[in-house]
Order: structure tokens, then sequence, then C-alpha cells
């Protein structure tokens, strides 16, 4: 039996940032991974000879840059790179819109002068309301409690300081904010652009981990969501991990490790121990007993409450609530190994548009007629794809002259109809993803010479992300903010004494940002320190 003063269930980067941060403040923390690698989702690995990947997550702009900087990741191996051009968007007709740096505004007026006049301002807005929003990323919202006492002075103090940072809002931009919390990304693009590709910049963003229309009500917010990021201190850029997402969750593991966290791989948990109403250690699947004051979990909410928490230690409302928490973000996933560079018909031959995120989705009614396809049928029969080329700013993932591709392919159903198996349809909908990017660079299906392929089923069963949820649950209106991952527990305490949340299931959500696991140790820490000084 081994004892500790925090036992992190999960070395995702959440996971691992809140070690570093727990570890940093003195407490004794062991981070225990089922797999053989750290990183959760966020790791790289060889899928073809000679050709490595981020295997899941693939993109980076939402890692907060506190937790890098608090971290120290660059001194621990992580070094982020912009794209030379952000997005490039083809059409079947053959135009196409690339956005970037000293692009956008000229690209947009070969399609549309009046969205031209108009892109500048829009950005403007989503960037103004995000500015102020990023306060809220490292922190914890309000949280609903039942009785006067400590804890509800301390959600009085924190609803206030709520209302401080949204006091900065103009009037109008809280109506903007309104509106991108309760109606759909669509509606909204419709109002303000006439240009199908430009409006599909925009809305690839509200379906990303959505498995929705983006005219379902709330697709708005998740477009706003990730309007958050920023790479290297320039806001709303995307960039690359050289050596791949994993570099992530290696430079975390290196800094917790730094200030003595222990990390233990191929560690699967069975059961959270619970006694007197507390949580109060774990058992791994070979038996081993870790009992910790403080139990962290960085697992998708429904699976650490409905499969390692015993039924009868929590309560019967939090149980039933909790087993509803809706999974399913409608992502197929696939990494390529290529014998050369994809050359599209929009914009032939090698470019920095080759750098950026390829959307393969030229409108929003292509998207939406993807959802209902997927909801009928299991998958879209002309899914969304996003195509990124990493190995053009990174020659560490390939060999020289050949290339690797992420294919980030939306929309299919995490679970299909008629009790099928994603196991019995995984290589036909791969055939079809690569099909799709080989009508708009003709030649790629030819060009592919190994490839890897995780269907919704393959996510759940390789990273715990159930029914392939990228986000560990879905960014709807009831399960945001306070209500993340229920009213009464969005502030990273979980119904048990001693059990926390510190993964994506938790304010502010997911994408590979850090912040739950900053936030979850802000509360770990507070608890400690107020128990040591009684």
């Amino acid at each position: 039996m081994n004892e500790t003063d925090v036992v992190i269930i999960g070395a995702g980067h959440n996971g691992l940032t809140c070690a570093a941060y727990l570890a940093m403040a003195g407490l004794k923390v062991k981070v225990v991974e089922r797999r053989k690698v750290v990183g959760g989702a966020a790791v790289t690995e060889e899928f073809h000879p000679g050709f490595r990947n981020s295997v899941a997550a693939y993109t980076v702009s939402l890692l907060n840059p506190k937790i890098i900087a608090d971290l120290r990741l660059a001194d621990h191996g992580l070094k982020i790179v912009e794209r030379r051009a952000q997005n490039f968007l083809p059409a079947p007709d053959g135009s196409y819109l690339l956005t970037g740096e000293g692009r956008t505004r000229a690209s947009v007026a070969r399609l549309s002068e009046r969205d031209a006049d108009r892109i500048d301002a829009f950005s403007r807005e989503l960037e103004g309301i995000a500015d102020v929003l990023r306060q809220f990323v490292l922190r914890a919202p309000p949280n609903i409690v039942e009785a006067f006492g400590a804890a509800a002075i301390r959600e009085a103090f924190n609803a206030v300081g709520t209302g401080n940072i949204l006091r900065k809002l103009s009037l109008e931009q809280q109506r903007s904010l309104f509106d991108l919390f309760t109606r759909s990304a669509g509606e909204m693009l419709d109002e303000r652009f006439e240009s199908d590709l430009v409006k599909a910049l925009f809305g690839f963003d509200a379906i990303v981990g959505n498995y929705a229309s983006p005219y379902a009500a709330g697709s708005a917010y998740v477009m706003l969501h990730h309007a958050f990021g920023e790479v290297n201190g320039k806001k709303g850029v995307w960039g690359h991990a050289i050596g791949g997402m994993g570099a992530i969750g290696l430079a975390m593991a290196r800094a917790a490790q730094k200030h003595g966290a222990e990390i233990e791989t191929d560690a699967g948990v069975r059961e959270v121990i619970v006694e007197n109403d507390r949580a109060a250690g774990i058992i791994l699947d070979n038996g081993e007993t870790i009992r910790a004051r403080y139990v962290v979990s960085n697992v998708n909410p429904k699976l650490l409450y409905t499969r390692l928490v015993p039924a009868d230690a929590l309560p019967t409302a939090f149980l039933d609530r909790i087993s509803r928490w809706r999974n399913g973000s409608g992502t197929f996933r696939m990494n390529v190994a290529l014998r050369a560079l994809p050359s599209f018909t929009a914009l032939p031959g090698d470019g920095d548009h080759l750098t950026a995120g390829i959307i393969l989705a030229p409108s929003l009614g292509y998207m939406d007629r993807a959802w209902l396809d997927a909801r009928a049928h299991g998958w879209s029969r002309e899914p969304v794809v996003e195509v990124l080329i990493p190995s053009t700013l990174d020659d560490t993932l390939a060999p020289a002259g050949q290339h690797v591709a992420s294919l980030f392919c939306q929309h299919v159903a995490p679970e299909l109809p008629d009790r099928k198996s994603w196991d019995d349809h995984r290589e036909e909908v791969a055939d079809l993803m690569i099909a799709t990017v080989d009508r708009y660079a003709p030649g790629f299906a030819a060009s592919v010479i190994g490839r890897q392929v995780l269907s919704p089923l393959d996510l759940e069963r390789q990273f715990g992300l159930l029914g392939g949820d990228i986000f560990h649950g879905a960014l709807t209106l009831n399960q945001l903010f306070s209500a993340r991952p229920m009213l009464g527990h969005a502030d990273y305490r979980g119904p048990l004494k001693g059990l926390y949340h510190c993964g994506s299931g938790a304010h502010p959500g997911g994408g590979v940002t850090g912040a739950p696991g900053h936030n979850a140790a802000r509360a770990i820490i507070g608890d400690h320190r107020a128990l040591f000084a009684k």
C-alpha cells in the first residue's frame, strides 16, 4: 500500500498540469495512467514505419499562456510554431478562401466586397468578447451552494468578481454575448455575410467536436470557445508543437517530476476508495492500493461516477443526473502517411496554404446536410474534413520528401443505428474520408502509403473519450460554466469530500488548455491550507 497527499487519475495534459502546480506547492503527488504513455489524447506516436504524428489532439492554440510560463514548458522542451497561413477553404467550383496575417481581407474581397468590409468588424466583435471571457478561463465559475456558511460566502465573493468582469463588456457586447450563448452560429453568420466560404470559415469552429448542425441553438458558443486561443502572444492564431502534441504532455510531465511528482504508467484504476463519505484513495487494476488525502479525477465525469466510484457512495439524485451527462462529438480521426504533398484543384502546387487548417466544407448548408445524414445513416456520405499537414512545419515527423497529414472528420454518429458496430464499418468510412479529400486534391488517395484510423469507439477505448467526445462532455448551455459538470459542483469539488475534478469535464471545458488542471489545483491548495490553518 502506498500513501501520498494527492493521487491523480489520468496523466492527460490537465492531470499533468494539476500535478505540476500541486507539487510546486509542496504536496506529495502521484499520477497514475492506464496507458503506457503520458499526455492522454495529446500524444505523438509512430503509426507507419518512419512516420509519426499527433494521434488524437492535433493542433495548438488554446493552451493557456500563463500555464506555459508558470510550468516553464519551453525549458522542458516545448516549442510551438505558428502556421504560415491560418485556414484554407477550397470550393468545388475552384474558388477558395485563404486566411492569415495580411491575407484575409484580400482573399475575402475576391469572393465578396461586402463581406470584406464586414469581416474585420465581426472578428473584432468576437475578439473583444473573447478578451473579457479569457479572464474566466483560469478561475472557477460561481458555484451554487444550498446552505449558508464559508462556502456560501466564498461563492458570493466569486459572483461579485464575475459581475465585475462582465461589466467590462459594453451593453452591445453583452447583447452579442447573450446571442453567442443562445443562438445558432448559422443564423448569426447568415445575418452578417453572403459568401458561403466566409460563413463556412466561422461555421466550422461551431461544429468542431460538436455533433450538431451549425444551425443548432448554442452552436455559436462553440464557435466562440475556439476564439480564446493564442500562439506565442498572438491572439486567435493556431500553431504546431514541434514533435507533435506529445511534446506538450512530455514537457508537462518533466515540469511535474522536477518538483517531485511521481508518474506511474500502465496503471489503470479499478475503483475509488470511499470511507465515511470521503474519497480516501484508489485501487489499481492490479489490486494495488494507493491511499491519499485528495483524489483528483482527470477522466470524463460520467466515466468517473458510473464506473469508478461505488454507486452506493453517491447521492441518488447526483448519480441519476451524471448518468445523463451528454457525450459524443461526431468525430472520426485519421492520420495518413503521404509519399508527396497534395495539390488542390483550387490552388495547385506547394505553398503556405498547405501549412494551414484545410477545411473541406464549403458552406453551412453542406455542414447541416452532413449532420442530418449522419443522424440517419450513421455517417455522412459527404463529410466535413479538416486536413492538417504538420510536416510542412516540422521535419521530425516524416522521412525527407514525404509527409504526414491529420484528417479531423465530422460528422459521424457516436453510436451507429440498428446496433451496428464501428468495428465493422471503420475501414469503409476511412476510405470515404480519403476519397473526400481526393475530390478536392486529385491524386491524394494514390499518395497514401499508410494510415491510422480511429472511430468514435476507438477514441473511447484508447483514450476514455466516451462516445469519441473530445471535450469530455458536450459544450451545451446545460453543461457549461456553473453547470459543468453540474450545478453545485462547478468549483472542481465532487459530491464526496476529498474528491476533485481536473479534466475537460470541468470548466472551462475541452481543448488542450490546461485550464481545468490549473483551476482544480488552486481549489485543492486552498482546501489544504485551510485544513492545516485550523
